[in-house]
């Protein structure tokens, strides 16, 4: 497979995406009455999927046809002032924002889509049906949720969110096309991983915020020091894999990746902000051991999922492992649920599960 390396403007352009990330993971932390309000956590979502296929659209395009040429620097930099629009119009409050949110959306999908229409003329083959397919259907997923400004209230909302859906499902019908011209695996993990590291900062920067000099007591530091650890056992386990237990030569339409971390930023970002809510403990007792083991089962199940396909045959794990890491995460959320534990305790039986997930799948 042709090596193609993540340039120095994709990374800045990942930049500007975890910042819109940041702003969608302070969403969780309204706190109302010891617990989030399901209204809160839906709208964590909606603005999460948005802000993830954006740049996984511009992402996609780059590992196919990107070429570090003048004209694709031009559309990434136009595309970088949508996204600067999108994230200034994130909010909770939806509708005082929404023009502003659907212009940023709409100009990051419509210069993503007009791309692959301008490739199309330069490629050849199997690559050029590809560009043409998804260039011409991305426009059906653009224009429904362009319709979204004729109408108030939730049906403003159905209508935008049917045209990401729409969007969202288009490769999946493409996968004839997809598989005959396949992804770059390795430097699609490599724009993945890159972009995961850096909510792996967001969660570094929420233990970090703990440490409040009025706060600074050895409870606090004991605190972030376990959660610190907590993080980079994830951290070692990710990257571990990434870098020495799958097999980057495998040629696919790389939708496993591509959808699997869909949910992997999300927990990501839910254990971020769990994180936080367990030391301010605002939340109530059982809200909390639902939010963050939710958040890790959901962390666990994913990273399970998409890395199985890619790992070398000798280093995938057996069904034996699956019993042993979802008995261990049941064990202490059954034992949290009869006896009160401080959450201290908490982080540290999570950073137990992660150092023995971690030594487990890297080994």
């Amino acid at each position: 497979m042709e090596e193609k390396k993540v340039t120095w403007l994709e990374l800045l352009y990942d930049l500007l995406f975890a910042a819109a990330v940041s702003t969608a993971t302070h969403v969780l932390l309204h706190v109302e009455k010891g617990e989030i309000h399901p209204e809160y956590f839906l709208k964590f979502v909606l603005i999460f999927i948005p802000i993830w296929w954006s740049w996984v659209g511009q992402t996609l395009f780059i590992n196919r046809f990107g070429q570090d040429f003048f004209h694709q620097r031009i559309f990434t930099i136009f595309q970088m002032l949508f996204v600067l629009i999108m994230t200034s119009s994130l909010s909770v409050d939806f509708d005082q924002y929404f023009l502003p949110f659907l212009i940023g959306y709409i100009g990051l999908r419509a210069l993503t889509a007009i791309q692959y229409l301008v490739v199309r003329r330069l490629e050849e083959g199997d690559r050029k049906k590809v560009a043409q397919y998804l260039g011409t259907r991305f426009w059906i997923g653009i224009i429904i949720s362009c319709f979204s400004i004729l109408f108030d209230s939730w049906i403003r909302y159905s209508v935008l969110y049917a045209g990401i859906f729409v969007d969202i499902i288009v490769p999946f019908f493409g996968r004839k096309y997809l598989v005959k011209a396949t992804s770059n695996t390795v430097h699609l993990l490599d724009r993945f991983a890159t972009f995961t590291v850096i909510l792996f900062g967001e969660s570094v920067v929420s233990t970090l915020s703990v440490l409040q000099p009025q706060k600074g007591d050895w409870n606090s530091i004991s605190f972030s020091i376990i959660s610190f650890i907590l993080i980079i056992s994830m951290w070692w386990q990710y990257f571990e894999n990434v870098d020495k237990k799958v097999n980057k030569s495998i040629e696919t339409a790389g939708q496993t990746i591509i959808y699997g971390h869909l949910f992997i930023l999300m927990s990501l970002s839910m254990i971020a902000a769990s994180i936080k809510l367990l030391y301010l403990n605002e939340v109530g007792y059982s809200f909390n051991l639902y939010f963050v083991f939710g958040s890790v089962l959901l962390y666990f199940i994913t990273t399970t999922i998409v890395f199985h396909q890619y790992r070398f045959e000798q280093d995938r794990l057996k069904y034996h492992h699956l019993v042993l890491f979802l008995g261990i995460l049941a064990t202490f959320f059954i034992i949290n649920l009869v006896v009160v534990v401080p959450n201290i305790i908490i982080i540290g039986q999570l950073t137990l599960f992660f150092i023995i997930y971690a030594k487990l799948t890297t080994t």
